[in-house]
Parts: structure tokens; C-alpha cells; sequence
């Protein structure tokens, strides 16, 4: 069968490409859309329908662009009340795409209307299933997400639903079976996803937890909400995009791509409410920077993080990207919703440096010179911003939690009288968590450059291996 699986790292997700006998289908696609328009074209093919598993939470789909350039039918499955023409499929409904076939198999449960696809060969042979969020490699879609979008849907009553489809819909169908799931380690959308992107059903129905014949329903659901955390708050957004629809990407990058002198941009900095967003990597950024920006570098999870730290998609935003990356980044931001950049600084940030603008910066150290101030200052104060199971897995002795993803409740922690010193991982997020509390005020903070891996490999700062109690939240 010809499928395949076209992964995107940064947001750990995966389409899907289908084709037989000049026909073509795409599952899941993200925003931009011409990648999976000249994959039909080199394969000789029309692109006959754009399958959904579901209203996703986590980027915003394609389907509204590629169906107009195409004339691609949209698919959703049972349930679905899109506010644009669609089908809306039944359960057991088949779908012709050449010579293969197409099952829809309604498996409520991430949402409602969330649906496996059963892919058939030319022969009848079952082949695989498209799952969606509804079955990962070793995980399962989280059952939270459908609440924060209509309320009387608990996430007990979604898991509860989940456990249905997967034992009377899922786990009945043949071990052979190639899973393609939607994302993979990194998504937001589980909580133990693997790092492997497909497998076959019945090797999930041995080591995936949720597919233990033995759980009972109440037993799965309690495994199933246990260690979830919240969803980014742009979650809920971008599925009422995708759900009522959106401005075409074309009329995003129009707008986003509009070049700025380094006056304009300040006057635009000035007489609009938009976010000022430094894309370019830490080590740069710290050594100077337009004042006020925020730092999320292009070049890590930068959507997610987007998405996580800026509350709404409908925020102006000016953009300071290296040269050249201008069209990435307003794509990738575009991918979860960031529809509303509004030009960028022409020439990046050496053009407004260049031009006698003001500008500011962030003090960096290594992690042998904070070993010598924590020697000379043992009360020298120090945050690490990962996760809270990252810090509990390891961390510096006598450094403090102050998780990234609820900057607003860790910054309430740190002082704005005392020098502090942030650390992360590698200094990803410590440069993003740095440039925001600068942004609100806060001008005696120092980055700890290489993060917990340089202070743990320097050998000088003694570290520790057991959960601590000093956390910010």
C-alpha cells in the first residue's frame, strides 16, 4: 500500500499521504499545505479528499486551504459540526481513493468526533489504521481537551468514552496492523507518547498501558487522568479555528512578511499593543537586544512555545528573525494560530543596532563562574526553570523551581532587588523565562550558559538526585 508518513518534528506531528491509481488523500495536514500539493503532482495524482481524525487542539489544520486550491473534499467523522462544507461521515462509511478503501471507524473519546481510519489495499486486505489522537505508540490521546471547548464534556466522561472505543472498536481489529498515529514523543497531547512513530497494533496491545485487557473501566480512567498537567492555553483557540475556519495562509504571510525600517518598527512597536518577538538564539539575543522583546529561539520548540506563552493567537506581533527566516518563522507561528505578526524588523536586529536605536542585554555566566560566586556567596539565589518532573528527576542543590510553562505564577517567587541566577536544560528556556521577566521589569537577572548539563558536567556545584520540596508552585 502506498502511505506515507510526513513527521514535523518540531511540533511532533504526522500526515499522512495515500495514493492509488492517480488518486490521492491527506490525513491531518498541517497549515501549510504546497508540500502535500507537489507530492500529489510528482506522483501523478488529484488529491480526492482531505481526511480529519478530529478537531485538533494542538496546530491548525491545513484542510481549509488545500481543499480550496485542490477542490479536495473534507472529511470529518461522526459527530462533527464544522462551520464550512464538509462531509460528515458515518461509522462503518467507506471512502474510495483509487483502488484502496477507507473505513471510518468512529472512536470518541479524545472528542467526540474523533475517528480511526481503517485503510483497505486493492486485494481487501486490511493494511492499517490512521488513528489520530485516539491510539499512539505507547500512549493514548489525553481526554481533557474537548472540556475546555464545551463544558458538560468532563474529561472522566471523555475517558470513560475512550476505553469504549478502544476495547470495542480498536482492540478487536488485527494484530498486523500498522498504527500510523498523529504525533509522537514531545506532543502535548499525551503524556507517554514514544519516541517510534508507528508499530503494528499487536505489539501496542502488549507494552501500550491503555490497551491492558485487564484494566477495568474505572481503573483505565483513573490510570488515564493520573499525571496529566494542563494544556496550553492556546489549545482551545486554535480548535475553534478548525473548527468555524480561518484566513488563508496566503493572506498570513502577506501580512507577516512586510518589511520594517528600524523606525517603522519602532513607531509600530509604539503605536500598536504587539508583542516584540526576538527569534534568533540565546547566546545572540543576550548580547543585545531591541528593549522590551521577548527571546523564543526558532531554532528549538519554538511553536510550542509560542503557543504556551503568549495567551492570545489574535496578538499583534513584530517579528526580529535572522535574515532570511522571516517566512519560517511567520509559518511556523501560523501553525498554531499566531496569525497576526505584522511585519518585521528589515535587517534583524543589526539594523536597528546599526541605526543608533536603544538597545539592552542580559548577562550570561558559565557554570564555573557560578561555582565561584555560590563558593564565595553561598546564599547566591538560583532558579531552574524545566518542568517540575524534570527538576524532581535532578537537580542543583539548593536551586529553586520555577517552571517555565507557569511563568506567571514562578515569577512571583523571584526577587527584583537581588541578583538571580536561571538555569534550564541547555538554555533554551532560561534565555525565553530571562527575556520576559526583563520585559516586566525585572534587570538583575543572569543566564547560566550550557544550563543544569554544564553545572552537573563542570563537577564543581553539587547536584541532587531526590524529589525537593522548594518549588515556586
Amino acid at each position: 500500500m502506498k502511505i506515507e508518513q510526513i513527521y514535523t518534528g518540531c511540533l511532533a506531528h504526522a500526515a499522512y499521504y495515500l495514493e492509488s491509481n492517480g488518486e490521492a488523500a491527506i490525513f491531518d495536514p498541517l497549515r501549510e499545505v504546497e508540500p502535500y500539493i507537489q507530492r500529489a503532482v510528482k506522483g501523478n495524482a488529484k488529491i480526492k479528499y482531505v481526511f480529519e481524525t478530529h478537531f485538533h487542539a494542538d496546530f491548525v489544520s491545513g484542510h481549509l486551504d488545500l481543499a480550496k486550491k485542490t477542490g479536495a473534499k473534507i472529511v470529518f467523522g461522526p459527530t462533527a459540526k464544522p462551520g464550512y462544507d464538509a462531509i460528515v461521515a458515518e461509522d462503518n462509511q467507506v471512502f474510495k481513493v483509487g483502488d484502496y478503501s477507507v473505513k471510518i471507524i468512529h472512536t470518541p473519546g479524545h472528542t467526540m468526533e474523533s475517528t480511526t481510519y481503517l485503510l483497505i489495499d486493492e486485494h481487501g486486505k486490511e493494511h492499517g489504521i490512521i488513528s489520530g489522537d485516539t491510539l499512539f505508540i505507547g500512549d493514548v490521546g489525553r481526554p481533557d481537551l474537548a472540556q475546555h471547548v464545551i463544558a458538560d464534556l468532563t474529561e472522566e466522561k471523555l475517558a470513560g468514552y475512550l476505553y469504549e472505543s478502544l476495547r470495542n472498536k480498536i482492540m478487536p481489529l488485527s494484530d498486523d496492523l500498522i498504527v500510523y498515529p498523529n504525533h509522537g514523543a514531545g506532543s502535548a497531547c499525551g503524556k507517554n507518547m514514544s519516541k517510534e512513530t508507528t508499530d503494528t497494533l499487536g505489539h501496542q496491545k502488549q507494552v501500550n498501558y491503555a490497551l491492558n485487557p485487564n484494566l477495568t473501566k474505572e481503573q483505565f480512567i483513573k490510570e488515564i487522568l493520573t499525571g496529566l498537567v494542563p494544556p496550553p492555553g492556546y489549545f482551545p483557540q486554535n480548535v475553534l479555528m478548525n473548527i468555524k475556519g480561518y484566513e488563508s495562509l496566503d493572506t498570513v504571510m502577506e501580512r507577516g512578511t512586510h518589511a520594517l525600517s528600524p523606525r517603522a518598527f519602532d513607531a509600530a512597536a509604539n503605536e500598536t499593543n504587539a508583542l516584540v518577538l526576538d527569534t534568533r538564539d540565546a547566546q545572540k539575543f543576550s548580547e543585545g537586544f531591541v528593549p522590551n522583546s521577548i527571546n523564543i529561539g526558532v531554532d528549538g520548540n519554538f511553536a510550542p512555545w509560542v503557543g504556551a506563552l503568549i495567551p492570545d493567537v489574535k496578538q499583534q506581533i513584530l517579528l526580529i528573525t535572522e535574515p532570511g527566516r522571516e517566512e519560517e518563522v511567520v509559518t511556523r507561528m501560523a501553525r498554531v494560530g499566531y496569525d497576526h505578526c505584522i511585519g518585521f524588523l528589515d535587517g534583524g536586529y543589526e539594523a536597528w543596532k546599526n541605526a543608533g536605536m536603544e538597545v539592552d542585554k542580559i548577562e550570561r555566566v558559565t557554570a564555573d563562574q557560578l561555582a565561584g560566586i555560590i563558593e564565595a556567596k553561598p546564599e547566591t539565589p538560583v532558579f531552574d526553570v524545566r518542568k517540575q518532573s524534570e527538576y524532581n528527576s535532578e537537580h542543583m542543590l539548593d536551586a529553586k523551581n520555577a517552571p517555565l510553562d507557569f511563568i506567571n505564577e514562578s515569577m512571583s517567587g523571584i526577587p527584583k532587588d537581588k541578583t538571580v541566577y536561571i538555569l534550564c536544560a541547555g538554555g533554551y528556556r532560561s534565555m525565553i523565562f530571562a527575556s520576559i521577566l526583563r520585559a516586566r521589569g525585572y534587570d538583575k537577572l543572569v543566564d547560566v550558559i550550557g544550563g543544569f548539563k554544564a553545572v552537573k558536567d563542570s563537577g564543581k556545584i553539587k547536584v541532587s538526585d531526590y524529589v525537593c520540596p522548594t518549588t515556586l508552585l
